[in-house]
This record gives structure tokens, C-alpha cells and sequence, in this order.
């Protein structure tokens, strides 16, 4: 038997997005997200309460990175979404993330995150959502593969379970895309 939840986050999984943005003086930020996905197939949306640091540098330069939150990095993706850079000017600091510009948009990269969408803002709609169009994609290259793809083997992106506070790994197969379903094909 089915039980009501009431109104609830609870959709699965709800990626750990870690987005960067620099302030008026070009000092990185760095903040933890859950809420954001791709909307496109050259772009993405998060949301992001007016009150973030994150959302005052995203307006004022037009332009965030998406990085993955993965299981390495676990603390430091936590840090970033429990303290706030309204309050702590060397956040990204602290966490020990080293820190590259983006070559694509004025949004800082964090070398120790796997992979990292770079994007401008391309409008911000109502109830804290911002729309962002890809301008580039990046990744260390140990965390391809031979076809120059992400390689969930050699990194563990994180999700975030609302119902019970946690961090969950994401990387087991269980199947294949476009294919498995043809069994039910009549």
C-alpha cells in the first residue's frame, strides 16, 4: 500500500553541484547546490536563494561554473554548502581547492572537482531559478576514458538524499540506455 508523503524534495537522485562564481574583486566562491540539472542540450538551471553570495556574483558577472561533487572530495562539497561566503571571505580557501579561471566564462574552476561545466547566465526567472547556456565542459583528463568521455570508474559523483541528510555514491551499472527496454518491444 502506497503512504502520502505530503510535499517533499524527495525526487532521485538529486546531483551535488558545486557552483563557482568570483566576486566583485575576483575572489572565487564556492557553493553547494541541490537543486539544478540540465535543461537542455546546451543548458542547464539551478536554484539559488537571493540571499547567496553565489547568486549576487552570478548576476553581477553573468556567468557560474557546475562542477560534480564527488565522494573524494566529500568534505570539502559539505563545507561549501554549510558556510556561508556572505560571512567567510576564505571559503573556497579553507576547503583546499586550487583554483583556475575558466577559459570560457568568468567563473573559476575548481581543480580538484572531475568534471565542470562552464556556463554564462542567460536569464533569471522567477523564484530563484537561474538558466545558464554550456559554454564548455571540462575535465581532468585521469577521469576519462580512451574515447575522451567521463569515466564513472575512476571518480564517484555524489547525490544528495534530502529525507535522511546523506550523501550517497552514485556509480554502479545496472544497465544500458536505449537498449534494455527493447525487450518489451512487441
Amino acid at each position: 500500500m502506497r503512504r502520502n508523503l505530503g510535499v517533499k524534495t524527495f525526487l532521485y537522485p538529486q546531483p551535488v553541484l558545486i557552483i563557482g562564481t568570483y566576486d566583485e574583486n575576483g575572489k572565487p566562491n564556492a557553493m553547494n547546490a541541490a537543486w539544478g540539472s540540465i535543461a537542455d542540450f546546451d543548458k542547464v538551471f539551478v536554484v539559488l536563494a537571493a540571499e547567496h553570495k553565489t547568486t549576487e556574483n552570478l548576476l553581477k558577472n553573468k556567468a557560474f561554473t557546475i562542477a560534480c561533487g564527488d565522494k573524494a572530495n566529500l568534505a570539502a562539497c559539505d563545507y561549501v554548502g554549510i558556510v556561508s561566503g556572505n560571512k567567510e571571505p576564505d571559503k573556497v580557501k579553507n576547503t583546499g581547492f586550487t583554483v583556475v579561471k575558466s577559459e570560457f566564462v568568468n567563473a573559476p574552476i575548481f581543480n580538484e572537482l572531475p568534471l565542470t561545466l562552464e556556463c554564462e547566465l542567460l536569464e533569471a526567472l522567477p523564484n530563484d531559478m537561474f538558466i545558464g547556456k554550456i559554454k564548455n565542459v571540462s575535465a581532468d583528463e585521469k577521469y576519462l576514458d580512451s574515447k575522451g568521455n567521463p569515466d564513472l570508474s575512476k571518480f564517484t559523483p555524489i547525490s544528495f538524499d534530502p529525507a535522511n541528510n546523506k550523501y550517497l555514491a552514485v556509480c554502479e551499472a545496472v544497465g544500458n540506455a536505449f537498449s534494455d527496454g527493447k525487450k518489451l518491444l512487441r
